[in-house]
């Protein structure tokens, strides 16, 4: 093991990126209701931003997804006067993270501090599951017990059953 090169976390190399490099994420379940936005704009006008926002950078696209910051990013792209006080930038840490483990990020980062959206946590189990991930992967990384689990999985494999169908009501 001596020539393994010593681990640094991303957040001592935190840049300041221009907001209009940065986009959301097609994943992300958590949920911030509308007061509690507002909190959080005033929390960053009052406090600065304290926590940098993670990304993936896209080298094709030369812009950054976010793994995990959405509603940071959504404060300094709707409140003109943090977007005018920071100059347009937000603080980014960067990861290396092929899609599914970027998923999971997104996941572990956001299940103690909001609401997931079913809809969405069902989609990224089913994501998942047709990455090839294995239900103790996702158990592991998204920090879902067994029967979590099984639940989100029925649940997909219920809308999987009627997403082709049309229904009618018979005539009598």
């Amino acid at each position: 093991m001596d020539n393994k090169q010593e681990y640094i976390s991303p957040v001592y190399a935190v840049r300041p990126i221009p907001v209009e490099k940065i986009q959301a994420n097609a994943y992300n379940p958590n949920v911030v209701a509308p007061p509690e936005m507002e909190l959080l704009e005033l929390s960053v006008w009052e406090d600065g931003y304290t926590m940098p926002c993670v990304c993936y950078y896209l080298p094709e696209e030369d812009r950054y997804e976010l793994v995990d910051g959405f509603h940071r990013y959504l404060v300094m792209k709707t409140s003109e006067r943090i977007y005018k006080r920071e100059n347009g930038c937000l603080p980014v840490a960067v990861i290396n993270k092929d899609l599914s483990n970027r998923m999971a990020s997104t996941i572990r980062h956001n299940r103690a501090r909001g609401t997931h959206s079913i809809e969405l946590m069902t989609n990224i189990v089913t994501e998942l599951k047709k990455a090839g991930m294995s239900d103790g992967w996702i158990m592991k990384n998204i920090g879902m017990d067994p029967d979590e689990l099984l639940r989100f999985k029925q649940i997909s494999g219920l809308a999987a059953l009627f997403a082709d169908k049309e229904f009618s009501i018979p005539k009598e």
